[in-house]
């Protein structure tokens, strides 16, 4: 996958554009996931949204979310502070947003915290949407054993030099293993924080994401200056599930925070993986309970994983065939516009499905991973 990183060599923060502006003007006022801003911007535009946001011109319920910070606009500092940082907003205008990966937020309820980013702040020179094209999450438990720090740095270590990007949150124990098993292979790795991308959180690992960032990427939905925050945790929680292909925890304890992330994943109908570890273990007892009541398939190495987790032309074994049921929203919508025999191109299927070119295109490629779909010369077909 190819894709450009916009750049303008007279303005390469972005302040003097309108809509960037108004994206980052939109990203610190709401600060989160905000389902109903999300689909004002896709009617209206950011712009027309930011408008909307200042002069309170605003449903009851969105000018409830957003009324605290709707006077607060630094949004052309933080893009200079970003950019000053080598970073960017990267935004649903960008090639580089890694859109497909973020289609499992529409099949959601959409309620207040189960919407996508709106906007992500990104340090480092890699694209989003390449970075995270194929990825695993490896999560677990701050206080992680010397046993969960070896088998993190093995399993990170082996699927980074097999050319997989290593996602995870940058905390202490399993995230920083994870992080620094993938760096010290020459790989590829994503830290998401809680907090925005000018503050090293924690603080001890400050030198780590400023190599993360010029290996592979730092990632928030946060504006500059956003403190970190419990809630901002758990919403973090649901990018680092949905920015990869599965979820692996390697140790996590009986009320793990690793299980806000497998709940997420599981949302998101991300595959979810689970290193046993012994019984005596307080660390481990989250891991083997999830195992035992079918949350998460055990994996003990990268091979594990790839097996559950990867494309199904890389899995062994026979192909895993997939219930159609679980196809909803657009994917659905696109799926049954498709003939029982014979191709259909991506104008043609926008028609017959209801649902926008741009929306079909990004649905298609998620078809074919699955193994729904697959395309020749002569436009897209029905694979089962």
């Amino acid at each position: 996958m190819t894709v450009e990183i916009r750049s303008d060599a007279t303005d390469p923060s972005g302040v003097h554009d309108p809509r960037r502006l108004a994206w980052a003007y939109l990203s610190k006022v709401v600060q989160g996931p905000c389902p109903a801003l999300s689909r004002l911007v896709e009617e209206v535009g950011p712009e027309e949204a930011a408008r909307a946001v200042r002069e309170r011109d605003l449903s009851d319920m969105l000018g409830e979310r957003t009324v605290a910070r709707a006077h607060v606009d630094t949004a052309a500092d933080d893009l200079e502070l970003v950019a000053g940082m080598g970073g960017r907003i990267v935004t649903p205008d960008d090639d580089e947003w890694p859109q497909w990966r973020l289609l499992g937020f529409g099949n959601l309820s959409r309620s207040r915290d189960e919407g996508p980013p709106l906007a992500l702040w990104v340090l480092g020179s890699r694209p989003v949407a390449e970075l995270t094209d194929r990825a695993i999450s490896i999560v677990g438990t701050r206080a992680a054993s010397g046993y969960g720090e070896h088998v993190t740095a093995e399993i990170a270590g082996d699927l980074a030099v097999d050319g997989w990007t290593i996602v995870s949150g940058a905390a202490f124990g399993v995230d920083g293993a994870a992080h620094r098993a993938a760096l010290s292979v020459g790989g590829l790795t994503v830290a998401v924080l809680a907090c925005g991308v000018d503050r090293a959180y924690p603080a001890g690992h400050a030198r780590l994401l400023r190599q993360i960032a010029q290996n592979g990427a730092v990632i928030s939905e946060y504006a500059p200056g956003t403190t970190p925050a419990k809630h901002r945790f758990l919403a973090r929680n649901r990018l680092v599930a949905s920015l990869s292909d599965g979820v692996v925890v390697v140790e996590a304890g009986w009320r793990s925070g690793a299980r806000n992330t497998v709940s997420w994943a599981r949302k998101l109908g991300r595959p979810v993986m689970a290193v046993p570890g012994p019984v005596t273990s307080a660390s481990s007892t989250g891991c083997n309970r999830m195992i035992r009541e079918g949350e998460a398939r055990l994996v003990a190495n990268a091979g594990d994983v790839v097996e559950e987790a990867g494309p199904i032309g890389l899995r062994d074994g026979p192909e895993v065939v997939r219930d159609l049921d679980a196809l909803s929203g657009d994917a659905l919508l696109v799926y049954e516009a498709l003939p029982a025999a014979g191709p259909r191109g991506v104008r043609e299927l926008s028609e017959l499905s209801g649902v926008a070119v741009e929306q079909v295109r990004a649905v298609l490629p998620l078809l074919e991973m699955e193994g729904f779909v697959g395309s020749d010369d002569t436009g897209w077909s029905r694979q089962r």
